[in-house]
């Protein structure tokens, strides 16, 4: 997946604000409108860019409890951890999951309506699960900073 100097400016802009026309993203990174819907398709087409999201506070849609929760498997094994990806991938609660090394197999990022829901998530998601050895929660008492930008590396003129 390669990209120049100018992916790499369109990148830094539509990560601060997706919402931005093409003329407005054009403009910013030194091109047409129509060049620059042409270079984000591509990068789209790619998969440089994953997904245009809007980031929702989970306060605001009544979801005020979050957690991050460490999860580890009873055995790291491939038909075990592909199966909890896709349970972790299938739980609406679930809003982030990562498959990491370290203490834990998983780290989860959870909201939810009031801690006895979570309680419920908890007893359906984890303790039913056989595969799990055991899991930690950490309730977030703030979140400090929220999004997905990545800093873009800007590729060397050849």
């Amino acid at each position: 997946m390669q990209y120049d100097r100018t992916d790499a400016r369109i990148l830094e802009i539509v990560q601060k604000n997706n919402r931005l026309t093409s003329e407005i993203i054009g403009e910013l990174a030194g091109l047409s409108a129509t060049a620059c819907q042409r270079r984000l398709k591509r990068l789209r087409s790619v998969g440089i860019i994953e997904a245009d999201v809007s980031i929702v506070s989970a306060k605001a849609v009544g979801r005020p409890i979050q957690m991050l929760v460490l999860v580890s498997l009873e055995r790291e094994r491939a038909d075990i951890i592909d199966r909890f990806k896709k349970a972790i991938k299938s739980s609406a609660e679930v809003v982030n999951g990562f498959y990491v090394t370290g203490d834990a197999d998983f780290v989860l990022y959870i909201t939810s309506r009031t801690m006895e829901d979570y309680e419920q998530f908890t007893r359906r998601f984890f303790y039913e699960n056989p595969d799990i050895k055991g899991f930690k929660t950490m309730v977030v008492m703030d979140r400090v900073k929220a999004g997905f930008a990545i800093p873009v590396e800007v590729p060397d003129e050849d």
